[in-house]
């Protein structure tokens, strides 16, 4: 058994191939329930556990999910499309609107937010904001969830300097999130830069997606810069991949 580049599959990969592709025409459509192992054993005359872990590869794509004594279901989740660009946009921020406006009409729910003061920083951020040896970070970790789903955990680190009894500070930093309250400080993002990688998830990372430990996740590492150059935040996203889409669309 092969796929279309000629890739020899094994019986699971080629069980999982023909479901997938069943689920891109549209013959089980989102939360249609998938035939269980019994079912897949007996069509492909397979072993169950051949066809357990083809419903595994499935599940670690993002296409299903599994619940004990309910079978395999195709998820009703549409990725969200994450527009790179036009979310740091000044234009977006700048006027008080949420960058997750820029991505489709679904804005995320926060479950999880703590903002930590005068941490000691990991040595990358302290070489990145260029901080002394003493100087310490504003923390912000949140959890981001879609539709009753996590999607993204994410940390900013800030100079606590700079924004120390500023609303940065503060759960709710108010219209046009952190970069328009360091606008407000005379420090408004002028430039960002974004590096992106795709690795394993720590068994933290996949408890707080809710996602398997063999699912990829996306980690996006962003800093902005001040007029001056000057790096003024990193935000450090964990993202589920099954969940996003990255678009990047700019003028030549």
């Amino acid at each position: 058994m092969t796929d279309e580049t000629g890739t020899q599959l094994t019986k699971a990969q080629h069980i999982a191939a023909e479901l997938k592709q069943a689920i891109e025409r549209g013959d089980y459509g989102p939360g249609d329930r998938l035939p269980g192992e019994n079912a897949l054993a007996a069509q492909y005359d397979v072993a169950s556990l051949t066809a357990r872990r083809a419903l595994r590869i499935l599940r670690t794509e993002g296409l299903i999910e599994t619940k004990k004594g309910a079978g395999a279901r195709v998820i009703s989740f549409h990725p969200i499309r994450r527009r790179g660009i036009q979310r740091l946009a000044r234009g977006q921020w700048g006027s008080g609107k949420t960058v997750w406006l820029a991505d489709d009409h679904r804005a995320p729910d926060v479950d999880k937010i703590t903002v930590l003061e005068d941490v000691a920083p990991p040595q990358h951020v302290s070489e990145v904001l260029e901080l002394a040896a003493d100087e310490t970070v504003c923390v912000r970790s949140r959890r981001y969830i879609m539709e009753g789903r996590p999607v993204m955990v994410a940390k900013s680190y800030l100079p606590h300097s700079l924004v120390a009894g500023s609303p940065i500070t503060q759960a709710d930093t108010g219209p046009g999130g952190i970069y328009a309250r360091l606008a407000d400080l005379g420090h408004a993002p002028a430039r960002f830069r974004e590096e992106i990688r795709v690795r394993m998830p720590s068994a933290e990372e996949a408890a707080q997606l809710a996602i398997p430990t063999d699912r990829t996740v996306i980690k996006l590492a962003r800093t902005a810069f001040d007029a001056e150059g000057r790096a003024v935040e990193i935000n450090e996203m964990t993202m589920d991949s099954a969940a996003y889409v990255l678009d990047y669309e700019f003028d030549a």
